[in-house]
């Protein structure tokens, strides 16, 4: 295992979702990341083939039966030797599996236990069933996202699971490792999506209180309020997308687009935001994507082409930038972010079903 995290050892106890994905960021930069999986296959998420299951590569799995006590015991063993738990039950499930922090703190005092769940450990929602939309609904995020005078747009599961979910996740058990450099002990974290996806949003409620936010979607400069922020169609019914905030940017669009400044309403006057979108869709209709590439791309318009899944990892940015790699036959993303002396990589296929965990238990002193 190479990259940052190399020799942190991690357990990554059954979950969906975000915290698969915290245990994939947490392999891609070197942990030695165990995974405990059922011993049959639960039925939940989205039905996928293991080597498809990108979520999972560079990991180990060790198949349980948790409400054994030969398993029970197994995982204690385990937690004694980890530095990091991940855990995404609902509250209360790990208590009753004798797997809650107070015992694992207990057998290990230097364990970062790191929990996930959307609603939060506490509150009169903390029991209920959710999804993303769910938690980014309560929030107060899936209510900002559309256009004026349409529904709210689940911007798929990226909000409450990978953003406000997974990444608050890592930067938490982050933090907890470095606070344990000073203390010698570790903590549970809390992670609730409901939390991190309101963090999100801190920014625009900064902006609300100013009075410079309108509480109604698509009627602000970043919602797709302000027409210069915008996707719009071409004529081969592609899309392109604009983000020319700010004066300088947009007046070289309209210089790169071909239209006369002096004729085009200004940016900022709102009355005149209706007529100066016909003008822009009208514009980007009357070519092709690829031609509004040739004349916009890399340039200070802020401009981009709306790539589809299949497209994106072809544009020569990004292959460039070697984004997307291709490991055991899937085309995927490679590691994130990028290290100048310790980098991260892809480590390995994701595991089968009890795949690599008797090398893990081995590894970690648990097996002769």
């Amino acid at each position: 295992m190479n990259g940052p995290l190399r020799g942190l050892k991690v357990i990554e106890m059954p979950a969906i979702g975000p915290v698969p994905f915290c245990g994939m960021l947490l392999a891609d930069l070197g942990a030695d990341v165990l995974r405990i999986d059922r011993v049959q296959d639960a039925g939940l998420g989205l039905p996928i083939e293991t080597r498809y299951d990108v979520l999972g590569r560079g990991k180990r799995s060790l198949a349980l039966d948790l409400k054994t006590d030969p398993a029970r015991a197994m995982v204690l063993g385990l937690a004694g030797k980890a530095d990091v738990l991940l855990e995404g039950f609902r509250p209360g499930t790990m208590e009753r599996l004798g797997f809650g922090p107070d015992a694992m703190l207990e057998r290990n005092p230097r364990l970062v236990y790191a929990r996930m769940t959307g609603w939060g450990q506490d509150g009169p929602m903390a029991q209920a069933a959710g999804h993303d939309i769910n938690y980014i609904a309560l929030s107060g995020v899936l209510h900002a996202i559309g256009h004026s005078g349409g529904k709210p747009v689940p911007p798929i599961n990226l909000v409450g699971d990978f953003g406000g979910g997974t990444l608050y996740l890592a930067m938490g058990v982050l933090a907890a490792l470095f606070e344990r450099h000073a203390s010698g002990k570790g903590q549970m974290v809390d992670t609730a999506m409901v939390d991190g996806a309101a963090s999100l949003m801190t920014v625009f409620h900064g902006l609300l209180a100013q009075g410079v936010w309108n509480d109604a979607r698509g009627q602000n400069d970043l919602d797709s309020g302000a027409p210069w922020y915008d996707t719009y169609a071409c004529s081969d019914g592609k899309y392109v997308a604009i983000g020319a905030l700010e004066n300088k940017f947009f007046a070289e669009l309209l210089q790169r687009m071909g239209l006369d400044a002096a004729l085009v309403p200004q940016q900022n006057d709102r009355s005149q935001w209706p007529r100066l979108r016909q003008l822009l869709e009208d514009t980007f209709k009357s070519r092709t994507r690829d031609e509004w590439c040739t004349l916009l791309e890399g340039s200070d318009a802020c401009f981009a082409p709306v790539l589809s899944l299949r497209e994106a990892p072809v544009h020569p940015h990004m292959q460039a930038r070697q984004t997307f790699e291709e490991h055991f036959g899937v085309l995927q993303p490679g590691a994130a972010p990028r290290f100048s002396r310790t980098p991260g990589a892809v480590q390995g296929p994701p595991p089968a079903r009890g795949e690599g965990g008797d090398a893990a238990l081995r590894d970690w002193g648990l097996k002769g």
